[in-house]
Formats: structure tokens, C-alpha cells, sequence
């Protein structure tokens, strides 16, 4: 085992003892018997040891900030820098750096910003995490299900799956949230925190991470809106934001205004809305707008579509002199209605987003073009990392078309890509690549349960 791979190991580790720190375990605890109790000394818990904890569950081969300090550079003298950092902390000496801006591909035609925190701040948020979590997991609602411990995005899409399956769903209603990282305003974010966080202390490290600012080409710019997507305290401050504008809200909208059943799955930002009645839907499609308009936040109306859906969809829009019931994306998965072979019964079909497939095969090609000279095995080794990689996130039941389609694709690539390393390359056969496939490439295989058989051991 190499440093590297050791230090990431004992970082697990350390990081799960964090979690069951006596300490730690003692706020988790206050929060579940008071759901209204706010939590005045939470700093001390900011220990040297919870900051090596911190500085090992991070990537070591992330990019840098706009320190240019990486994880490896940073771990040589590492318990004087921890000490060092852990007294500026409780001094108050500590000072957040802005976000270096970075841009990676969010589709074809758009570009999502990302932006990277210097590595001490990754650190002393981490750290801040891992606190805040023993309070808020035991607020949190069932239906949230992002950036959660425990919680994955196939247990979203297990729930969204039963909910479709047990409950009396005909309509859906695919909510996007339009730039919802860049939208979160930052005095609403605070007044949130507060709910539960009476540590000034602690208010004043979240502030300070707002107000950092990004940092683009050298030019720091002011941020008043919006918290970095890629900031590792990002993705609890979102789930904070949207429990009181939108968990609760719509936990209350629920029982007080629908007249069927309402189901409902939030993986951060992403959410889909089920219901029973057409009216229903239309009228929460009418007040979440309002609501989330309160806060600072607005649908994607391009994106945001009512559907209608379910085991009766096929059915009625026949009568009506419809087409097939249209269908909707979430998590990287189409959903779509379908019937049994066996009886004709309804099932509900998820296949591999066709975008996504197609934008994965187009990254294969790629990447095996500039690479076209490596050596064979190194092709090798890598393309079967991407494809098990794949199938463990895809590999649902009957979507094994797709995953055959991915495999059968990399094939193609990668003959491709060898028949133009030279001339010679050229008289390599399809026969040969099959050969090659076999020794390195994974067969498409279903890997996850059908939800029914999963779903209902996350509480």
C-alpha cells in the first residue's frame, strides 16, 4: 500500500471515529429529544484531532486553490499546521480565502462554475460538517436524500420507484431549480442556521465563507448571492436552505391543501413531485413558485414540465387520442411507463439518460485518441475501471441494454483509436478487439436490487 492510499485509509477511519466521538454523539442526542434546542458551545468540538480527521477524508489529488497548496504539500510538517490552524480557529485569527473559479462541462452547451477552496478551508469546514450533521440529520425530512450520511442517490431513486409503485400517483411534476447554488441568499442562509445554531462562533466561520468571495483570473469578486458549488460546506448549507424553504413547506402544503396522495423526492436540488389529482399538481405547481420566490428562488420553467404518468397514463391518453405517456429524468435515469410482459401489468422502466450514455461514449473516444500511444494494458486497466465504475452507478434492473451498448461502444472506440497508432495499427480486426475486450472489459451486469427488495431499511 503506498503513503497515499494509507493515509486515505486511516483517514476513514478517523473520520468515522469522529462521528462517534463521545462529544459529537452527546449533540446528536440533545437534538433528537429537543427538536427546538440551539446548540450555544459547539466550537471546542473544532479539536486538532477532528482536523486531522478533516485533512484526511479529503481528495489528495484535488486541485488546488488560490493557496496553489496541494493535500500532499500540506501533510509535510502536518501536526504543527493543524495545531497552528486549530489556535487561529479558536482565536479568532482565522481567515477564509476566496474560491478559486473553475469551470467544468455541465452539457453540451453550457458550462457549470465550480468553485475550489484553498486546502485549509476544505479542512475547517469538513470539520465544521461533521458537528453541524449531529444536529441536523435528526431534523432533516425521509424525502431528502442528497449529500446525507448513509444516504445515497440510489435510495432516491429506490423511494421515488415505490413511491410511483405503492401510492396512487397520475400526474408528476419535474421540478428544476434554475441556478439554485447561485441563487441561496446568504442572510436567509444565516437565519436558517440559527434555527439550531446559537455558537456565534460557529455562525461567524459560515459567514466568513460566504463573504469570501471567488477569485477568476486573478480578480477577486464579491459575493453577496449564492454559496460554491464544490465547497465542501456547500452541500449542508443547501440542505439546510431547502429543508425550511421547501421540506417543511411542502410537508404542510400536503396535509393541509391536497386532496390525494402527494408523494415526494429531493436529492439536493433536484426534486420530483408526484400526485394523485391533476388540480393538485397544478395548484402546488402555483403556490411552490410563490413560495420559493419569497427566498430568492425561481424554477427553471424550460425544465420544470407536469406530466401525466402512472399505471393508468397509457390508458387514458389512448382515450383522449394521446401518444405514449411522456417521460422524465432524475438522477441520470429516464423513467418511463411500460407494461409487463408477463401480465400486462404497469412497471415502472428506468434506462440510462440517453444523454448521458451518449456523453460518456463521446468522453471514451476522447480520451482513447489522445491517449492512442499508451500501451495496451494501460488502455486496458483504465477503460475497465471507467465501465465497472459505470455499471455500479447504472447497473439497475432492465437498463442491461444500455450497459451493453456503453461496452459495445468502448469496443468500437478502442479499435478506433489503435487502428491510428501507425500504419501497422491499421490490419488490427475486430476479432483481435474482441479478444481484448474479453480480457479487460467488465460484461454489462445488473448490480442493484429491484427497490422493492431495498427500499425501507433507510429510515
Amino acid at each position: 500500500m503506498s503513503t497515499a492510499d494509507a493515509r486515505r485509509s486511516a483517514g476513514k477511519e478517523s473520520k468515522d471515529s469522529a462521528r462517534l466521538s463521545p462529544g459529537l454523539r452527546r449533540i446528536r442526542e440533545a437534538a433528537r429529544r429537543d427538536r427546538r434546542a440551539r446548540f450555544s458551545a459547539l466550537l471546542h468540538h473544532i479539536t486538532v484531532e477532528l482536523l486531522d480527521a478533516s485533512y484526511r477524508k479529503l481528495n489528495p489529488k484535488a486541485a488546488p486553490g488560490v493557496d496553489g497548496v496541494t493535500w500532499h504539500e500540506y501533510g509535510e510538517g502536518l501536526e504543527e499546521r493543524l495545531a497552528e490552524l486549530h489556535s487561529r480557529i479558536h482565536r479568532g485569527a482565522y481567515r477564509a480565502r476566496p474560491a478559486r473559479r473553475s469551470y467544468i462541462p455541465k452539457n453540451e452547451r453550457e458550462q457549470r462554475p465550480l468553485g475550489i477552496a484553498a486546502l485549509e478551508d476544505k479542512i475547517v469546514q469538513q470539520a465544521t460538517v461533521w458537528i453541524l450533521e449531529q444536529s441536523y440529520e435528526e431534523d432533516f425530512l425521509g424525502f431528502s436524500y442528497g449529500f446525507r450520511p448513509g444516504r445515497s442517490p440510489h435510495n432516491a431513486l429506490d423511494a421515488l420507484y415505490m413511491g410511483i409503485k405503492v401510492k396512487k400517483v397520475n400526474w408528476i411534476l419535474d421540478a428544476d431549480l434554475r441556478k439554485f447554488f447561485d441563487s441561496v441568499r446568504h442572510d436567509w442562509a444565516v437565519r436558517f442556521m440559527e434555527h439550531r445554531i446559537a455558537d456565534r462562533r460557529i455562525i461567524r466561520l459560515i459567514q466568513k465563507w460566504l463573504k469570501a468571495g471567488v477569485s477568476e483570473d486573478g480578480k477577486w469578486s464579491e459575493t453577496t448571492v449564492g454559496t460554491p458549488q464544490g465547497a465542501v460546506i456547500s452541500p449542508l448549507l443547501a440542505n439546510v436552505y431547502l429543508h425550511y424553504v421547501l421540506d417543511l413547506w411542502v410537508k404542510h402544503w400536503r396535509k393541509q391543501h391536497a386532496h390525494g396522495d402527494v408523494i415526494v423526492v429531493r436529492y439536493a436540488d433536484d426534486a420530483v413531485f408526484g400526485f394523485q389529482y391533476e388540480n393538485d399538481a397544478k395548484a402546488f405547481w402555483k403556490a411552490l413558485k410563490e413560495r420559493l420566490d419569497e427566498f430568492g428562488l425561481s424554477l427553471n420553467e424550460e425544465k420544470t414540465r407536469l406530466l401525466e404518468f402512472g399505471r393508468y397514463a397509457a390508458e387514458r391518453r389512448a382515450e383522449r387520442g394521446k401518444g405514449k405517456p411522456e417521460t422524465f429524468e432524475f438522477l441520470g435515469f429516464t423513467h418511463i411507463c411500460g407494461r409487463s410482459r408477463n401480465n400486462g401489468r404497469f412497471i415502472l422502466m428506468r434506462r440510462t439518460s440517453a444523454k448521458r450514455l451518449r456523453a460518456k461514449i463521446r468522453d471514451i473516444r476522447q480520451q482513447l485518441l489522445w491517449h492512442r500511444h499508451a500501451p495496451i494494458p494501460e488502455h486496458g486497466s483504465w477503460l475497465r475501471r471507467v465501465l465497472q465504475g459505470y455499471f455500479n452507478y447504472h447497473g439497475v434492473p432492465g437498463n442491461t441494454r444500455a450497459l451493453q451498448a456503453l461496452r459495445r461502444e468502448t469496443g468500437r472506440a478502442w479499435l478506433r483509436a489503435l487502428r491510428r497508432r501507425s500504419q501497422r495499427g491499421r490490419t488490427f480486426t475486430w476479432v483481435q478487439m474482441q479478444e481484448l475486450m474479453g480480457e479487460w472489459l467488465p460484461h454489462a451486469k445488473v448490480i442493484h436490487p429491484y427497490p422493492d427488495v431495498r427500499f425501507g431499511v433507510i429510515p
